[in-house]
């Protein structure tokens, strides 16, 4: 029996790689698609460098790509900037990558699980997508897929398709030293310390059982008590 294949965006680096290796480690066939080189080695793992910033380039992978039984598009950047500050190349950029990739691969992707009667999605959102100061153009990319996931999950539900969203607080990733978020320092947690990758991956993971059929078009968040009121 050929193994299940998961297509995961931003699998080279942070939450996207930890999904990929945990996704590896348990019996899954994955196709990356990264800008950068790929950063492991594994027989049952494809890496496609893609600029998902590049729409032609992206729906030209896209169209591509075999069946998936699993779509992870955790690919994502942060720029940050109050209001009278905002950089609209860097709204545009966000909106690229986190908002039309998922829109891309979803209009290729999502269809051919239908027609398999069965699929697993899962887009990588933010705690941020509720609204946080200095951040509302990522927070706005972010809200957009919680309305993508929401209605598409309405239109593949009886076709065995389940889209969710997982949003985490502050993960402990390679994002929080980069130099873009500089005036805008991450926020610990109730918990008292930052989302660990794994712990994502994990989630993921369950969406993506048997188990997890009936759960579709939500946003779960894994953000340590961060949503909960003060």
């Amino acid at each position: 029996m050929p193994l299940p294949c998961a297509v995961i965006t931003g699998s080279s680096s942070g939450i996207g790689k930890c999904i990929t290796e945990h996704l590896l480690l348990n019996g899954w066939r994955v196709i990356g698609l990264d800008m950068s080189p790929p950063s492991m080695k594994n027989p049952h793992l494809e890496t496609i460098q893609v600029d998902l910033s590049d729409e032609a380039g992206t729906m030209a992978v896209a169209n591509a790509l075999p069946k998936a039984n699993a779509l992870i598009h955790a690919a994502g950047i942060l720029r940050v900037g109050r209001l009278g500050e905002l950089n609209p190349r860097d709204g545009e950029l966000m909106w690229r990558i986190h908002t039309q990739a998922a829109i891309n691969l979803s209009n290729v992707l999502i269809p051919r699980m239908a027609e398999q009667q069965q699929g697993r999605v899962v887009f990588i959102g933010s705690r941020v997508a509720q609204g946080m100061p200095g951040r509302s153009q990522y927070a706005a990319t972010k809200a957009a897929l919680i309305a993508l996931a929401r209605s598409w999950a309405s239109e593949v539900a009886s076709a065995g398709v389940t889209v969710n969203v997982v949003s985490p607080a502050a993960t402990q990733t390679t994002m929080l030293s980069d130099p873009a978020r500089a005036t805008s320092a991450p926020r610990l947690p109730p918990l008292g310390r930052l989302i660990q990758p794994q712990e994502i991956a994990e989630l993921v993971a369950f969406l993506l059982s048997p188990s997890a059929a009936a759960i579709t078009g939500q946003d779960i968040a894994i953000c340590g008590g961060a949503s909960l009121p003060n």
